[in-house]
Parts: C-alpha cells; structure tokens; sequence
C-alpha cells in the first residue's frame, strides 16, 4: 500500500499514473435501487474529491441487479450488484491527488456489507 499522502504529494507514487481500488462487498444491502446505487456512487466520488462528469446505471430485472459507471475527470467508479447473493463489485480508479481509499467510509455506510475486502493496484 502506498505511503499516507501529505498536503504535497499526490497519494499515487510519482512513476503511478493512478491507484484503482478493487472491492467486494458481501451480505450488502440496497443493492437492486437503482437511485440508490447512484446517490452512493456519486457521494463516493465526492468523498475522494473527484470531479463527477456523468452517471450511467443499468437496472436488470431478472434478479433486480444494476450495474452502472460515474464518470470522473479523473477517471471512474463502476458497480455490478448481485442482490440474489448479497454482493457487489465495486471499482474505484483514480488519477491525480485523488484517494480511492477515500471512497470505502461512504461504500461501507451505503451498502453495510457484512464483510468487504479490497485491493488497490498502482496502474501505469
């Protein structure tokens, strides 16, 4: 994991083009509203300082299931929920002085997962 970022340093190393978190939410909750999904993707992006450009959801009826992308200057947040088993997959890719890790407090409160795990990969 990278170092804490301070006020000076971006908090992706300098050779890093972004960080993308990977994340697995089990026994979430509100996983088929659609308006719910977007409200907490977009706080999400909000919580990381990132510049929110556009929000696309897809609701699916057969299991009530959404999957969905913000769109951010600074890159995107994507979601794929399985409601039938309680689970989302989440992916938060950021460039720039923007934290992903930023994103879990607002991830966790919004879909109260029994259990998340993540990972965060430097890209570039």
């Amino acid at each position: 994991m990278p170092p804490e970022p301070t006020p000076t340093q971006s908090p992706a190393p300098p050779t890093t083009r972004g960080l993308h978190l990977i994340g697995e939410l089990y026994g979430a909750e509100g996983l088929s509203d659609v308006d719910h999904v977007a409200a907490s993707l977009e706080a999400a992006a909000k919580a990381c300082g990132a510049t929110i450009l556009d929000t696309r959801l897809h609701p699916f009826d057969e299991h009530g299931g959404v999957t969905g992308v913000v769109l951010l200057a600074e890159s995107h947040i994507t979601i794929h929920t399985w409601p039938e088993h309680a689970y989302a997959a989440v992916d938060v890719f950021l460039c720039g002085d923007c934290d992903p890790a930023d994103s879990l407090p607002i991830l966790k409160e919004a879909f109260r997962p029994d259990r998340m795990t993540t990972q965060t990969i430097e890209r570039g």
